[in-house]
This record gives structure tokens, sequence and C-alpha cells, in this order.
């Protein structure tokens, strides 16, 4: 079977995460995608939290499978006729450099086209047109400015960020997005055109059921009735704020475990068989609780009362009683214990890859899967493992090869 992507190649100027995690996609999905790094140097990834000597780190190899690395460098008039072959052979051009930074390199969007007027090419920015704009951003800053850290965390400590990597990966994702959907114009247009994301608009795309509460009503947050509400949504806790009230509730075991705690949805559809396991049939008539608005200003009340059970029981005993009654839950899973699930090893969600240096390392696989197109997952590239193969493809012969190697090109 052949691969979603087959065929198509993707000039990957991208470094870091946000960049990486959308060429690392289209990688696997089966894009050639080829990395261009500067010589001696590479993606500053590389060396970042090194756990091996000389072996790239963990988090350049987690997020560079399947692809090709060329080392050139572009400052060099050799250099940059390498990059114009690439363009006029390559579908897809993806950069998150700082802004202005193509430009300053000769490679403006007008210099691109004339090159190859089909050429889609993709960006990642901080922030979108506006005052901001030229500003330098990272995960955290585009969690902030996108409005997550603002909503998350307790009413009464400060703002929060997530663990997930809603700005680098959640924009990477995004872009993915964006490109699949200019190539598959091209194919009537005949065009290709620009992609951009913004951090910030991305972030903020994945916070739009926080946008929604801003004017909606809020008597699932903690602070019902009793809070007061100003003009920005609050902090919710563990607050699901999306018409299912939940909460994460401690388990058997959570004095020396952080993560014995299991999130309980309180349904309607169900609460008369939550009552049940917990022991209080008096609720189901009561008219207090018999109903989701009578039950709104009691919640808390509510999952104490849940709690009192959960905490008899470890998290996975929690969940399969609840799973019987079709009482929503999910147990707080450690990284160790996603690690070591084997449904998810079965699936590919969760692989093994061998790397000539580090040996062989658990990473994550694709998480999107096609019936008719196959995903493997293969490692990232050593620092310019491909170059000679790359500029073979371009037409480069054995003794141009040599010449660029003495002129410190490639």
């Amino acid at each position: 079977m052949a691969k979603a992507l087959e065929g198509i190649k993707i000039l990957d100027f991208t470094h870091v995460q946000s960049g990486p995690t959308c060429t690392q996609l289209l990688a696997w999905f089966g894009a050639d995608v080829i990395k261009v790094e500067r010589s001696g140097e590479g993606d500053a990834t590389r060396k970042q939290l090194q756990d091996i000597p000389d072996a790239d780190s963990l988090y350049f190899t987690m997020l560079n499978h399947n692809k090709r690395s060329i080392t050139v460098n572009t400052k060099t008039p050799e250099g940059k006729d390498i990059l114009e072959r690439l363009i006029k052979q390559c579908d897809v051009l993806v950069e998150n450099f700082a802004p202005g930074a193509l430009d300053r390199m000769g490679f403006t969007w007008e210099h691109i086209q004339s090159l190859n007027p089909q050429m889609i090419m993709a960006s990642i920015k901080g922030f979108g047109p506006g005052p901001y704009e030229d500003c330098k951003v990272y995960e955290n800053v585009a969690q902030c400015a996108g409005g997550s850290a603002s909503t998350t965390g307790f009413d009464d400590g400060p703002p929060l960020v997530t663990g997930a990597q809603i700005g680098d990966s959640g924009t990477g994702l995004h872009l993915a997005l964006g490109i699949v959907t200019a190539l598959y114009h091209r194919t009537h247009s005949g065009k290709g055109q620009k992609v951009d994301a913004a951090m910030q608009d991305a972030v903020l795309n994945l916070c739009r059921v926080k946008l929604r509460d801003r004017i909606g009503t809020m008597q699932e947050y903690p602070q019902f009735p009793n809070g007061k509400f100003g003009d920005a949504v609050p902090r919710s806790g563990n607050a699901s704020g999306g018409g299912q009230p939940g909460w994460i509730l401690k388990c058997k075991g959570w004095e020396t475990d952080p993560n014995s705690y299991i999130y309980v949805v309180v349904q309607a559809a169900v609460w008369e068989a939550i009552c049940k396991v917990i022991g209080r049939e008096d609720w189901i008539t009561d008219k207090d609780y018999a109903s989701p608005m009578a039950r709104l200003p009691r919640l808390m009340g509510v999952f104490a009362e849940i709690e009192k059970w959960t905490m008899s029981l470890t998290k996975f005993e929690v969940m399969n009683i609840l799973n019987k009654y079709d009482v929503p839950c999910g147990p707080i899973l450690s990284m160790k214990e996603i690690a070591e699930e084997p449904a998810l090893r079965a699936t590919g969600t969760v692989v093994e890859v061998d790397h000539p240096i580090r040996g062989k390392y658990l990473t994550v696989g694709n998480p999107i899967k096609l019936s008719d197109s196959p995903t493997e997952v293969t490692r990232s590239p050593l620092l310019g493992e491909h170059t000679d193969q790359i500029l073979q493809e371009l037409g480069f012969n054995t003794d141009q090869l040599i010449d660029l190697r003495h002129k410190k090109v490639i």
C-alpha cells in the first residue's frame, strides 16, 4: 500500500519544536522531508539536554523521524545555488525562522515564486500581523498570549501553563493541516501559495471554549454560585466548563503516589448509577440533587462525597466499576504507565526505534491512523547524513561534491 503523501517533497528549514512537529507528521505520511541544517552545527536541539555523549538529544530525535539531513552554508553563493535547485524540485518549503530571516537570506516569497510558481511556503511565527508580529515567542509565551495560562490553575493561585505543548506542537499540527489543504488546492489551481500559522492563533483555537465562557454562563465553575465573576474568564481548577461537570478525585495510595487520581464526570444520564455505587441512593429523589440544575451549586459537595468512595479503591478499580455503568472517567496516567501500556504499543502510538549511536529508545508514533496508508517510524537523521545523496539527486557529481567540501559549502 502506498503512503498518503508519497511523491511530495518538503524542504524543511525548521528547528526546535513547532516546525519539526509539522514536518515530522508529513514525513510519517510518506513525504520526502529534506531537513536543511547549518554545517557543523545543525538544529540547536541536537545538543539540548543531551543524555548520551556524542548522541543527538532525545528532544531532537523525537521530533525529526523519517527525515533526511543536508548541511549547507547558505551564506555562500554555492550554498544559495543549492537552495535554489532544491526549491525548484520541492513542493513545500516550511520555516519557523524569526520574522524576516528568510528575506534577509535573499529568499523572499517573490523570489521563491519566480523559481517555482507551484511552491507552497509554510511559516510559523509567534504572532500574526499586528503590534507584536516581530516579537520572539516560545512555547510558554504562546500559552500566555493565546489565553491558555489565564484560564488554567485554581482561582486562588497564579496563572499556569499546561504540560501539553499546545504552543509549539499545537501550532505544528495546525500548519500541517494548512499545508495539505494548500496541496489539495494546487491540484486544481496549479498554483502554490503561502500558509501561515501564528502560535498565538493556534493556542486560542485550542482555547475556544474559554472564549465562549467570556460571554456565556459559568454555573459549572467551582466559584458558582457564591463567587464573583468579573470581565475575565476565571481559572476553574479541574472543572470542565463544557456542559458535563467533572473533577479529579483522590484514589487509594494518593498519599505516596502523585498520580493516584481519577477524573470523574457526573453526567445526568448516569446520576442514579453514581448514587447507588457510592451509597447515596437518597440523592436520587432529593430535590436538592435530583436534577442537574439543582446539583450545580452543590457540585463540590457531590465530588467530595464521590471522593470518599474513590479513596477506598485504586484508580483502575474505580475505572472498571464506573465503566460498567457508562460513567465517563479516566485515570491520571503517568508517563511511565503510558510508556508501558501494551495497547499503545500495539497501535503504534508508542514505538521503539533503533538509533546507530544511542541504541533503542522509546518515542511517540503517529497519532493519526489511516486505514489504507501505513505509517512507519524511522530514526532521525545524523547531521548531514544525506548531503551527498541529496546533492547527487540534484545533479552534482563526485568532483563537484569534493569542491563544495573544500570550500566549506557543505
